[in-house]
């Protein structure tokens, strides 16, 4: 039986997590599985539940955190050597940024049959300057040279790794969107709705738009902000603005709401939230409003839901909706076009209700777990074949 040993940055909640931790359980009995992987920051969500809803005990790195430190990354480093030397994988397979240089160069150096890097996003646009962007796109292009296959998300991330910023041949990336257990949130969708609403205070005739994901800067929660201050200055209906997530700017953006809108603004601020099919099934709209994005879950798990989209029209969001059907798109950092936006949908209950019954039938097959695992196994075979 092939051995994967799976490498993912930190277990915390997301589209990475989720889908080690598929790929780790139903790849089996073909593959066995180690998953490993480093601790979240204090200000996520953890994924505990995900792992033990599927029987999977991963290995915990203790060294290994998103922040760079060169000691911790080299003791990282000499410590997934240390398991490539007893496990003996045929496959490395790393999910991320961090875990993809340290774990391909431990890989690379112990002469692993198959190495395998996912990229769930990149750090090349709104994360650094110009600089350290030049330093992070020449390390991938090494790591690119000592991998057998890179797996895309999307097709325009192919595009971007291979012709924008020339990270490896077009010809070494495979494009395997992410999968997720979508049904949850098609299911019971009144019941959570009243639940999500009574639990928040929300009057049955106030439309709810919902921005779900960490709160840090990369995620422009600003746009929203001003965007939402446009909305409430240009529209007569009652509006609730439910920023779900947690992170290092919630500090930040609360002192920002404080100075640049009024009293009774329509903000609330909920941490994080398990059970994301209650906020979507209690929203109205979905938002995001990032400066960059890989395969965002919220919009994946929105569609599941039928719930109408409002995003920045960035990175691979396009890959993922569909313009104008089951997402209202508008470029980076336009608030007054994000707020357009916002209020096509908020006057228009018509225009909510045709965007919602397209959701369920883009996603159901596309972003399913088992088209993921399906997926990952034939290109597994083909490299350890070759």
């Amino acid at each position: 039986m092939p051995r994967v040993l799976r490498i993912i940055n930190r277990f915390n909640l997301g589209g990475p997590t989720f889908n080690a931790a598929y790929l780790t359980k139903f790849l089996e009995p073909e593959f066995e599985t180690l998953l490993i992987g480093g601790l979240k920051d204090e200000s996520e969500a953890g994924s505990e539940f995900i792992l033990e809803n599927l029987g999977i005990q991963p290995m915990i790195l203790e060294e290994m955190r998103r922040a760079p430190g060169l000691s911790k990354d080299y003791k990282t480093y000499k410590r997934i050597r240390a398991i490539i030397k007893e496990f003996k994988p045929d496959i490395v397979h790393t999910h991320a940024s961090k875990a993809g240089a340290i774990g391909r160069l431990a890989a690379h150096h112990e002469g692993v049959k198959a190495i395998v890097h996912t990229f769930h996003g990149n750090v090349f646009k709104g994360y650094f300057g110009a600089t350290k962007n030049i330093l992070y796109k020449n390390l991938e292009r090494y790591l690119a040279k000592r991998t057998h296959a890179i797996i895309a998300i999307s097709d325009l991330q192919k595009r971007e790794l291979a012709e924008e910023h020339r990270i490896c041949a077009a010809e070494k990336i495979r494009v395997i969107p992410l999968g997720f257990d979508l049904l949850k949130f098609k299911t019971e969708k009144e019941k959570k709705r009243k639940a999500f609403r009574e639990k928040w205070s929300i009057h049955e005739n106030e439309i709810v738009i919902s921005i779900v994901g960490r709160l840090v800067p990369i995620k422009n929660h600003k746009l929203f902000i001003d965007a939402m201050r446009l909305v409430a200055e240009q529209s007569n209906i009652p509006v609730k603005a439910m920023i779900v997530g947690d992170g290092e700017s919630r500090a930040s953006l609360e002192e920002y709401i404080k100075v640049n809108c009024p009293k009774d603004h329509p903000f609330v601020f909920t941490s994080w939230i398990r059970e994301v099919d209650e906020v979507t099934a209690g929203s109205d709209i979905i938002a995001l409003s990032s400066l960059n994005e890989g395969t965002p879950v919220s919009l994946i798990e929105a569609q599941a839901a039928g719930t109408p989209i409002v995003s920045t029209d960035v990175g691979g969001i396009r890959d993922i909706v569909i313009p104008e059907k089951t997402a209202l798109l508008s470029p980076s950092e336009d608030a007054e076009s994000f707020a357009f936006n916002l209020l096509r949908l908020i006057n228009q209950p018509s225009l909510r209700s045709e965007m919602s019954e397209q959701g369920w039938p883009h996603v159901e097959d596309r972003f399913h777990y088992s088209r993921l695992v399906k997926d990952m196994r034939q290109l597994y075979l083909e490299l350890l074949k070759a």
